[in-house]
Order: C-alpha cells, then structure tokens, then sequence
C-alpha cells in the first residue's frame, strides 16, 4: 500500500466515531405507528356515524328481541338459578357483541388492500409491520367496548339493579371480552390478508363462521338443554368459556376460580382452566397472525 492509499484509509477512518450510541427506537417507533393508524381508524368511524350508532343499537335489538321472545318461559328450566331467560342472555349477548365487532377487524385491511393503501403503508418506512395487526385490535377493542356500556346501562336501566354492582360487572365483562375480542381479531385480520377479496371475506364471515357460532355457544340455551354431540361442539367453541365466566359472575355475584362453569356428562370445567384456555388460544391466534404478515408482506 502506498502512501496515498494509507492517507485515503486515515482520511476515512477519521470519519468513523470512536464510541457507537445504540438507541433503542423501535419500540417508540412500533408506538407512534400504532397510534397513527388507530388515529386513521378513528377518523373513518367518525366520519361513518352511522355505523357506529347500528353497533351501538344492535345489541339492545337483541336484547330486546329474544327477551321478549321467551318472556313467558318458565324460570326454573335455566339450571339451579331461578331468574328469567333475559338475564339468562345478557351475557350471551355481551360475549356475542363483542365476537360480532372482532370478526369484522379485518374488513378495513382488505379494503385498504383492494384500494391500494395498505400497499402504502407498507412500502413506507415502517419499523414494524406489526402495527397494522396492533391498530386493528385496539380500534376493535375500543368499539367493542363501547358496545359493552351500552349493554350494562341498558341492563341496569331495565332492572333498577344497584349501579357498583354493574361497575363491577362491567370490568369482569371487558377483562374477559377483551380475550376474545382478540382472539378473534387476530383470525380475522388472517383471513384479510389471505383471501383474495372483500366478497369471499364478508361471505365467510356472516355465512361460515357468525351465525354458527353462536348457536354453537351457551348464548342462547345452557348444556342441559342441549344434545350430547352438541353439548361437545358447545365445549370446543371458545365463546361458551368467556360467556358462563360472565354469567356465573352475574348470578353468583363473585367469581371463585375453583368454581365449575362447565358441566357435561363428558367433563367439567372450572373458571380457572377456562381463563387458561382462553388466554392459550390467544397467544397461539396473534403469534400465527405475525407469521402470516411477514410470510405475506416481507
């Protein structure tokens, strides 16, 4: 090496700082994105009321509908507690609610995809792909929510009950709706990003998965009214843990973790191995959803 060549290497190497300052950024970057995009969201419910009041009269309408329905029902048939079939359904409808919110998550990517935005955001310097998985969650989740409250109040209204009492009802009903809300969130959010457009999107959702669903679940009927190969099918669904988690803290008023909410001539299961599997079935949803956004848009 000449000397010219040893003066152009020292010339670079002048260039180089001695000391190198990490800066952890990526989690404040993965923040300000989520918040961007939530922000987006927030904007198209704005700027779409109507949506948001139908979410909001819905859950009334159903309450409404099929309490009147089996007004007249006799109260012993529902289990060992004597009340009627309308507080019987309230947490059938506040776990129906919130799964009805969540499986309609992905429905703002698969237009953004159709439109061409969420090629946008994704060819812009995003830190984290992730977000996108990130907003849509907790703009469901805040909606979903909203729903909630509507629910409690109009419940409380309806039966003058005491207004702690339903403060607490409201947090044990958002704490375990949030679980599903996420779960099924993140399988919808999949679903956006694998088919190949809103049409085959709407139709699996309302058609294959919404109705079914919920006549799957202890929504509407409890264990005893049903067969045995529905009572496993009722087993299998994730909605039937979250909805007798609700209903036992409703009719018992507390909510003992060694308490059986599940009870067949198959097995029986209590309010901690219920908010375990909720919480395993969580887990594996969003990890899945992170592998398919990366294997889709990496």
């Amino acid at each position: 090496m000449n000397l010219s060549d040893q003066y152009e290497v020292k010339k670079k190497n002048s260039f180089v700082p001695k000391k190198q300052i990490k800066l952890h950024l990526n989690k404040y970057k993965t923040l300000n994105e989520t918040k961007a995009i939530i922000k987006r969201l927030s904007l198209q419910s704005y700027r779409r009321p109507a949506n948001l009041m139908i979410s909001m009269i819905q859950p009334i309408l159903w309450l409404t509908l099929f309490g009147a329905l089996f007004h007249n029902a006799p109260i012993y048939l529902f289990e060992q507690y004597k009340i009627q079939y309308r507080e019987f359904l309230n947490p059938g409808i506040i776990i129906f609610t919130s799964f009805n919110g969540a499986i309609n998550a992905g429905l703002s990517i698969i237009f953004d995809r159709e439109f061409g935005f969420l090629n946008r955001i994704l060819v812009s310097p995003i830190s984290n792909k992730s977000s996108v998985i990130y907003s849509c969650l907790i703009h469901t989740w805040l909606v979903a929510t909203l729903q909630i409250i509507t629910i409690i109040f109009f419940t409380t209204y309806k039966s003058n009950n005491d207004i702690v009492f339903n403060i607490q009802q409201l947090i044990v009903s958002i704490s375990v709706s949030t679980i599903i809300i996420s779960n099924v969130s993140v399988i919808s959010i999949c679903s956006a990003l694998i088919l190949p457009g809103h049409i085959e999107f709407i139709a699996l959702t309302t058609l294959l998965i919404n109705l079914p669903t919920l006549f799957t679940s202890t929504a509407l009927a409890p264990l005893s009214f049903m067969p045995t190969w529905l009572q496993v099918t009722c087993c299998i669904n994730p909605l039937t843990y979250a909805i007798e988690i609700i209903r036992s803290y409703s009719l018992n008023k507390s909510l003992a973790l060694e308490s059986e909410i599940i009870k067949t001539t198959l097995v029986n299961i209590n309010v901690q191995q219920s908010i375990l599997m909720l919480i395993t079935i969580n887990v594996i949803s969003i990890v899945f959803a992170e592998k398919v956004i990366k294997y889709k848009y990496d």
